[in-house]
């Protein structure tokens, strides 16, 4: 569907601390009958898991959100005024977070509205639609859903990474019950063996459990826990599968229907080998359990899904890189020990997302690289894709905002608005595909999970960084017609180190540290690099009419400190030396300037703009004649309130406590009133 890009709204909605925006799918209608049909039996696939990261994220979370729905759907009172406006506020941040903690900070965020007030909504729902769990009566049910949402002591961080802290203890995530964090890490290390070329990634798809002294695996599968909802996403897979562009994607999504079935991880190891090496479809999709960054010590794949289709057009521009992945290997400024000695199977693609559900939904990532598995990716190689009409809709929605103004000198900001948005895609597309994609570990060296622990993914995202800042100066660039000035990789420089020190942190609430991977990395970079750097001048921090600005001097000179840092990056990554990866991510990565901090909020509440966005999805919906599908269309919903009560309506699959083994135990906790009613009795 075309439309004139003036035209298109890309931004909805703002409230709390997030704007909510639409992306538009150029293309979709050149695609055959027979992708169209394969898209949408994928995008269904999709939709089906969606309450799986609900319940990933937190065990009450399906709870409150199915609460909050049958209120939206149920209440007949007033529906104005300032109470409601607060609880709808409320419902959009849980739909957006995919649950009650804050979906960057993971923090747990308290409604806007009072207790008595949730109280006279509940009052007048009828019973008989509430989502009160087996066993529980109604007063205890309401007494529950009341303490989850308002107790501001329980429960309060998703995942912990504070150094000296119990990680598992202190995380409320759903990966694990009744185990510290010493148990899980001795629990998985006796399943490492360091000699073993092919180690699953274990852990991936299942919750450990602590109970009755025994440590075990509840594992994700069609008869296992969450099962109803994979049995409904392999129901969509088999329709798929028929409509396959190649004989590998086939192939795939058979091997990825027998790891939804048996839960074998050798299995979904089976599966990604058969994807990457598949780069000829124009629709290619991702669906399961993949990023590790809502399990503190980053064993436990959060459920996603999306859909994309490759941009013709764009990729071509880029394509090279993924050409010349031998010429990067080679030239990486790193020990040569630690470079791979063949480069395989690397593909990139600049795509069009179609849809997105679960961790990558509603806020979506620019980029992704994967299989995660390291011994694949060294041996078989990785897809990389940009995602570059949500790089567009960042960019449109973002424009004249004032935010360039307030934090970029004027040559920055000529320099950006010309370079910029290149600038920023050609960094995403070093970062996944040369990035994630390059170096190696040692003999004998375990998975970065196991060596690195919870700072593993903190470390893999800086060096990726660290690939694509090192790399994107690089007079090959030039060479290889991938940029046409020089001013591009210094827009990405410019925008790093400004991000890194000073835009980044209006994502962070005042007087507290850094905890989430990629801003910890790109903090770590950018305040590494400017401690090295000002010392020549290389880069500093001036003051301009009362305000903190970054000044780079030296482009050449900042480009030999990414690559330094870099080396040692790779070092800590290639041998597992845990020590320096703690060293150097709580030196430079997690303590914040408090006096710049103050003064960047300050700056930005100026501009009264939110500093979180996500997106609305489009739909895809089939036409039929005589139950066969003859065309899908793309229609672009601008109501996220109403995506999300749609949603609830055709995809939530799951029951409301999905590990009965603790139903006993949820009881009992909650027939014993919590300190906190005892204080609101009182």
């Amino acid at each position: 569907m075309y439309m004139n890009q003036q035209d298109f709204i890309w931004q909805t909605e703002q409230f709390a601390d997030i704007r909510i925006l639409r992306y538009r799918i150029e293309g979709f209608e050149q695609l055959s009958l027979r992708e169209k049909t394969f898209a949408y039996y994928i995008y269904r696939a999709a939709l089906e898991g969606r309450d799986i990261i609900y319940d990933q994220n937190y065990k009450y979370n399906l709870l409150i959100r199915r609460t909050l729905e049958c209120i939206i759907n149920h209440f007949q009172g007033d529906r104005t005024g300032s109470s409601w406006s607060s609880f709808l506020e409320y419902a959009k941040r849980v739909w957006f977070s995919n649950g009650i903690h804050h979906h960057y900070s993971t923090e747990k965020f308290l409604p806007g509205f009072s207790i008595n007030y949730f109280r006279e909504l509940l009052a007048v729902v009828p019973q008989s639609v509430m989502p009160v769990p087996d066993g529980m009566t109604m007063l205890e049910y309401v007494d529950l859903v009341i303490d989850v949402m308002f107790n501001p002591d329980r429960d309060t961080k998703r995942v912990n990474q504070e150094a000296g802290k119990d990680l598992v203890a202190t995380s409320v995530c759903n990966y694990y019950e009744g185990i510290n964090q010493q148990e899980a890490e001795a629990y998985y290390a006796a399943l490492t063996h360091a000699d073993d070329t092919e180690p699953t990634s274990t852990g991936l798809n299942s919750k450990l459990i602590k109970s009755q002294g025994k440590i075990f695996e509840k594992v994700y599968h069609s008869d296992g826990m969450y099962g109803k909802a994979i049995r409904r996403i392999v129901m969509w897979l088999h329709k798929a599968r028929h409509f396959a562009s190649t004989v590998l994607q086939q192939q795939s999504i058979d091997k990825l229907i027998e790891f939804y079935e048996s839960g074998n991880l050798k299995s979904f190891d089976e599966y990604s080998i058969l994807w990457v090496q598949d780069t000829s479809p124009a629709v290619d999709f991702v669906n399961g359990f993949i990023e590790v960054y809502g399990d503190p010590l980053g064993f436990h794949g959060a459920w996603q899904s999306m859909l994309y289709m490759r941009d013709e057009a764009a990729t071509s521009q880029f394509a090279a890189i993924s050409n010349q992945a031998s010429w990067f290997e080679e030239n990486l400024p790193v020990d040569p020990l630690f470079k791979r000695t063949e480069v395989e199977g690397v593909s990139f693609k600049v795509v069009q997302v179609i849809t997105e559900t679960g961790d990558c939904s509603p806020s979506s990532p620019i980029g992704v690289n994967l299989p995660n598995a390291d011994w694949i990716r060294a041996r078989h190689g990785s897809k990389s894709v940009s995602l570059g009409n949500i790089e567009d809709a960042y960019e449109q929605a973002s424009r004249q905002n004032g935010s360039l103004e307030e934090f970029y000198l004027p040559a920055q900001q000529k320099r950006i608005r010309e370079h910029g948005l290149k600038a920023s895609k050609l960094h995403t597309a070093l970062h996944e595909v040369i990035g994630h994609g390059s170096g190696r570990l040692l003999p004998g060296v375990a998975t970065p999970k196991e060596t690195l622990k919870s700072y593993s993914n903190t470390i893999e995202e800086a060096r990726a960084d660290l690939v694509a800042l090192f790399f994107i100066t690089d007079p090959k660039m030039l060479e290889l017609g991938i940029c046409d000035s020089p001013e591009t990789g210094k827009a990405a420089y410019d925008s790093f180190m400004v991000g890194g020190l000073l835009r980044q942190l209006v994502r962070v609430d005042s007087g507290c540290q850094l905890e989430e991977a990629h801003m910890r990395n790109r903090q770590l970079i950018a305040s590494w690099v400017f401690e090295q750097g000002r010392k020549n001048k290389d880069v500093e921090m001036i003051i301009k009419d009362g305000k903190t600005f970054v000044q780079i001097n030296d482009y050449e000179a900042v480009r030999k400190l990414f690559g330094a840092l870099l080396s040692t990056v790779q070092r800590i990554k290639s041998t597992g030396d845990y020590k320096s990866a703690a060293a150097l991510v709580e030196e430079y990565g997690v303590q914040v300037n408090r006096n710049i901090h103050e003064e960047v909020l300050a700056r930005w509440k100026k501009l009264g703009i939110a500093p979180f966005a996500g997106f609305i999805n489009p739909v895809l919906v089939p036409e039929t004649q005589e139950q066969t599908i003859r065309d899908v269309v793309i229609v672009y919903p601008d109501d996220f309130l109403a995506q999300m009560m749609h949603y609830a309506s055709v995809c939530a699959a799951l029951p409301i406590i999905n590990d009965r083994s603790f139903s006993a135990i949820i009881l009992h906790q909650h027939r014993s009133p919590s300190s906190f009613f005892v204080s609101l009795q009182g």
